[in-house]
C-alpha cells in the first residue's frame, strides 16, 4: 500500500477516535438532559460558595419566582460559610437577543455565571440547566464550595408541546404527589401536564353543580384491576395500594378520592411557578361510567353496562346530555387557565346508540350513522369550548366521523397508520403519543425501553416538511390500571421521562451520550427518594455460554449500586452474596442477579443462565459461492409463533443485502425467514442482541441462540454462541402481527461496543 495513503487513513482513524473521545468527555463534563441545541465547552470552572451573590438586570420582568427557585436549589447544598474562600456572582440579565419564548443563554466562567433570557420562562429554563450542572452530593457531607464546569449554552426547544400525562382516575394520586411529579417535569424542561381526571373507574374533580360526581363517582369497591395489583403485591411491594385512598362506607372498604376545586387551584399555581401548563381532560362521550353511576339519566334509556369492549357512553341524542357536559366544562374552564381542554372522545362503544332513542334525533339533524353522531357531539363541544376562548383536544379515534380543523388531535393508535395523515389533511395540529413508540408508560419498562423512547419519531414517517409543521410536539401517557401506588408510578416513568425530554427538546441522535449523561441523574433520583428503575447492569446476556470455564463479570454503570446474586432460584435480597469481583463458572449454573441502591431499593431481577458448550465447526467454504446477503422467504398472513411459518408456502423469495423487510412488503401481518451464512472473523464466544416487534428467533449452526418469539412490543433479547472463525449457517425467523415492525440484529465487539452485525458478514449461498 502507498505510504501516503496509509498515513492519511491512520490520520482519519485517529480523528474519529478523538471525536468519539471528545463526545464521551462532553457527556461526562456536561451531564445535561435534555442536551442543549448548542453547547460550547470552555476550560475552567466556577466555584460556588456560600458567599456567591445573585444579581439582577431584569428589565421590566419580575423575576422573584425564578430567583426564589434558584436560591432554594442552592440552599440544598448548605455550603459551609466558614470555610468558603471564593465569592463570584450569578447574574440574571434580560436580553432581547434571546427571542424564543423558552430560550435562554447560559455562560459559566471562572468568575461568574450569567443567564440571559427575554421571558420568565426562559430564565427558569436556564436556571434548571444550571442546576443540572451542579454535582449531586449523595454522601450528605457538608461542603465549603462546589465547582461548576465552564460552558456557553445557547438553547431553545424544538417542540412547543412537551408533555407528560398521568391518569388519576383508575388509581388516585394526592395533590402532594402531583406536585412531586411537576418538580420532576420541571427539571427536565417539560411544559405540559395532562391530567386525566375522569374515567369509568373514578371521577376525580369537584363539580359544584353536580356534587354526586364526587360523592358517588369518586369511590368504588375494589375492581378486577385492584385485585390483580393485590396479587402482585405479595411479591412486589410497589403494588400495595396506597392506604390513604381507602376508607370504609356502610361496612365496606371503598377506594377512591378526588380533588376539591381549591386543590386544583393549588396544583395549577404550583405548576405555574414551574412554568408548566396543566391541561385538564374530562373524557366524553365514552369512559363515563363514574358519572353515570351518579346520574343515570345521562345514558337515556340505554342499559348502564359494558359492551363487548367499552362502557355505555353518554346519550348524544338528548338535550340534557349537552346541558350536563357544558355545565361541567364551564367549571373546568373557569378553574384551568390553560388554553386547552381535552375531552378524549376515544374508545366509544357506538353500538349503544343504535337504538330507537336516536333515530328521530339523527334524522332531525341529518346524521347518517353513529360515526357521524359522535362527530356531531365532538363538534358541538368544540364549538362550545371555542365560544369560551379555549381550544379542544381529542384522541385520534375522533377522526372517524370527521372533526373541525381547529381541534387538536392527540395520536396514540400506532396501528392506525393513516390517522396522522388524515388529521393534517383536515388541517388539525397533532400531538404525538403513539403506544407503539414506547410512549405508553403503563407498559412495564425493560432494557429496551430507554432506547425505544429516545428514538421515537415525533414526526410520522412519510410526512412532508409542510405536514411536519402541523406536529406541535409529543407526550408520554401513564395509564394507571396497574399502578396503584406512588412507588409504582415512580418506577414506571423514571427514567423513561428523561429520554422523552431530550427527544422533545433538542431531538439529537446521541443515545450513547444520553446514557452517559443519565448516569449522573440516577444519583439525583436517589437523593430525591424517587423509586426509579435502577440502570441496567453491564455484562449480562439472556443466555450465557462458556467452553471450559466461564466468568460472571457484571458491573453497574454507577458506583453507588451494590450487586447481589443467588444460585438457589430465589430473588436476591439485601442479605445475599455481593458480587464484588468476577466469579468463575465451571458447571451449568442458574444465577439470579439484582442491583440495590443505598436506600435498599432493588432493581430488576435478572435470570442469568450459564451453560457449557463447544465451538461450532465452520463449513467448507468451497460449498459456498460467496454471494453477499441473505435469502428471505416472505409469508403473508398472521403467525402467532415463528414456527407456524414452517407449514406455509412462501409467497415470495428475495435476496436481501441486509437484514430488513422491504418497504413494499412491510404491510399488515406477515412473516419472514432469513437464511444463509454468517462469516465471523475470529474464534470466540459471540454476544448477539435481537430486537423485534413482534416475534423473532435466531439460529446459528443449527443452535438456537436467541428466542424472542410471540406477539409483543419492541423487545430485545440477547444470547451467546461459541464460534470458530469462518462460515456458519444462520437462520433468523421473524413475525409481525400488524401495526408496524422492528427488526434489528446487533453484536458486542471485542471492545465491548454494541454494533449492528456488519452486512459483509452475511453470505447468501
Amino acid at each position: 500500500m502507498n505510504k501516503k495513503i496509509t498515513f492519511c487513513l491512520s490520520a482519519m482513524l485517529l480523528c474519529v477516535a478523538v471525536m468519539a473521545q471528545k463526545t464521551e468527555n462532553l457527556s461526562k463534563r456536561y451531564p445535561l438532559i435534555p442536551y442543549p441545541s448548542e453547547l460550547i465547552a470552555k476550560d475552567g470552572a466556577f466555584k460556588l460558595s456560600a458567599e456567591t451573590k445573585i444579581q439582577l438586570e431584569n428589565g421590566e420582568l419580575d423575576l422573584s419566582n425564578e430567583v426564589a427557585f434558584l436560591k432554594e436549589m442552592l440552599e440544598e447544598y448548605d455550603l459551609d460559610s466558614a470555610k468558603g474562600s471564593t465569592s463570584g456572582k450569578i447574574q440574571l440579565s434580560f436580553s432581547n437577543e434571546v427571542d424564543a419564548e423558552e430560550g435562554y443563554f447560559l455562560a459559566i466562567s471562572n468568575k461568574e455565571v450569567v443567564i440571559k433570557a427575554s421571558t420568565n420562562t426562559g430564565f427558569f429554563r436556564g436556571v434548571q440547566a444550571f442546576g443540572q450542572l451542579l454535582p449531586v452530593n449523595l454522601s450528605g457531607e457538608q461542603l465549603s464550595e462546589i465547582e461548576v464546569p465552564a460552558v456557553e449554552i445557547n438553547d431553545a426547544p424544538k417542540y412547543d408541546w412537551r408533555g407528560m400525562h398521568i391518569d388519576v382516575a383508575r388509581h388516585f394520586f394526592t395533590k402532594e404527589y402531583i406536585k412531586k411529579f411537576i418538580d420532576r417535569q420541571a427539571r427536565y424542561q417539560f411544559n405540559k401536564l395532562h391530567l386525566h381526571l375522569t374515567d369509568d373507574q373514578g371521577w376525580r374533580i369537584e363539580i359544584k353543580q353536580f356534587p354526586k360526581l364526587t360523592e358517588v363517582g369518586a369511590w368504588r369497591t375494589f375492581n378486577k384491576h385492584d385485585s390483580i395489583c393485590m396479587e402482585r403485591s405479595v411479591t412486589n411491594p410497589d403494588y400495595i395500594i396506597d392506604p390513604w385512598n381507602i376508607k370504609e362506607v356502610d361496612g365496606k372498604e371503598v377506594y377512591g378520592g378526588f380533588y376539591t376545586q381549591e386543590d386544583i387551584k393549588e396544583i395549577i399555581a404550583y405548576a405555574a411557578k414551574n412554568h408548566i401548563e396543566v391541561v385538564p381532560e374530562i373524557d366524553m362521550p365514552g369512559h363515563m361510567s363514574a358519572a353515570v353511576r351518579a346520574y343515570p339519566y345521562l345514558t337515556g334509556d340505554q342499559k348502564t353496562e359494558w359492551g363487548e369492549l367499552f362502557s355505555s357512553p353518554l346519550n348524544p341524542c338528548q338535550e340534557s346530555t349537552y346541558e350536563f357536559a357544558e355545565k361541567v366544562l364551564d367549571e373546568i374552564m373557569a378553574l384551568f387557565p390553560s388554553k386547552y381542554v381535552h375531552i378524549g372522545a376515544d374508545e366509544v362503544d357506538r353500538e349503544f346508540w343504535e337504538t330507537s332513542m336516536c333515530e328521530d334525533w339523527m334524522e332531525e339533524n341529518g346524521i347518517e350513522d353513529v360515526d357521524k353522531l359522535q362527530s356531531f357531539f365532538v363538534n358541538h363541544m368544540e364549538a362550545y369550548v371555542k365560544s369560551k376562548g379555549k381550544q379542544l383536544i381529542v384522541w385520534d379515534d375522533a377522526l372517524a366521523g370527521g372533526i373541525s380543523p381547529t381541534a387538536h388531535v392527540m395520536y396514540w393508535r400506532s396501528w392506525v397508520k393513516d390517522a396522522p395523515f388524515k388529521a393534517v389533511e383536515n388541517g388539525n395540529e397533532i400531538i404525538m403519543s403513539p403506544v407503539g413508540g414506547g410512549l405508553y408508560f403503563d407498559y412495564a419498562p425493560d432494557k429496551s425501553s430507554l432506547r425505544k423512547v429516545y428514538t421515537v419519531s415525533i414526526v410520522p414517517e412519510g410526512f412532508t416538511a409542510e405536514q411536519a409543521n402541523k406536529v406541535i410536539g409529543g407526550q408520554a401517557n401513564i395509564w394507571t390500571e396497574y399502578i396503584p401506588s406512588e412507588a409504582r408510578a415512580d418506577y414506571m416513568y423514571m427514567p423513561r421521562m428523561t429520554a422523552l425530554a431530550e427527544r422533545l427538546w433538542s431531538d439529537p441522535e446521541d443515545f450513547e451520550g444520553y446514557q452517559e449523561r443519565l448516569n449522573n441523574h440516577f444519583a439525583w433520583m436517589q437523593k430525591k427518594d424517587i423509586n426509579y428503575r435502577l440502570p441496567d447492569l453491564n455484562g449480562i446476556a439472556d443466555k450465557n455460554m462458556f467452553v471450559k470455564k466461564g466468568k460472571l463479570d457484571v458491573s453497574a454503570p454507577v458506583d453507588f449500586l451494590t450487586i447481589r446474586y443467588t444460585t438457589d432460584g430465589s430473588a436476591p435480597a439485601m442479605d445475599d452474596e455481593v458480587l464484588e469481583k468476577p466469579l468463575k463458572v465451571k458447571t451449568d449454573t442458574d444465577f439470579k442477579i439484582a442491583a440495590f441502591g443505598p436506600s435498599g431499593n432493588r432493581g430488576d431481577v435478572y435470570e442469568v443462565p450459564y451453560r457449557k458448550t463447544t465451538y461450532l465447526k465452520v463449513i467448507n467454504t468451497k460449498a459456498v459461492s460467496g454471494q453477499k446477503g441473505l435469502i428471505m422467504h416472505f409469508h403473508k398472513g398472521t403467525f402467532k409463533q415463528t414456527a407456524l411459518m414452517a407449514d406455509h408456502q412462501a409467497d415470495e423469495t428475495r435476496l436481501m443485502e441486509q437484514l430488513s423487510i422491504p418497504e413494499d412488503l412491510a404491510k399488515g401481518a406477515f412473516g419472514a425467514e432469513f437464511i444463509g451464512y454468517i462469516n465471523v472473523p475470529e474464534k470466540r464466544i459471540y454476544d448477539f442482541i435481537l430486537t423485534s416487534d413482534d416475534g423473532s428467533k435466531l439460529y446459528i449452526g443449527g443452535r438456537e441462540v436467541i428466542d424472542n418469539d410471540g406477539f409483543h412490543p419492541a423487545k430485545e433479547v440477547s444470547g451467546q454462541v461459541a464460534l470458530n472463525a469462518g462460515l456458519h449457517p444462520i437462520k433468523l425467523d421473524f413475525i409481525e402481527g400488524g401495526g408496524g415492525h422492528t427488526l434489528i440484529l446487533e453484536y458486542i465487539d471485542q471492545e465491548g461496543e454494541r454494533k449492528p452485525v456488519p452486512t459483509e458478514w452475511y453470505i447468501s449461498k
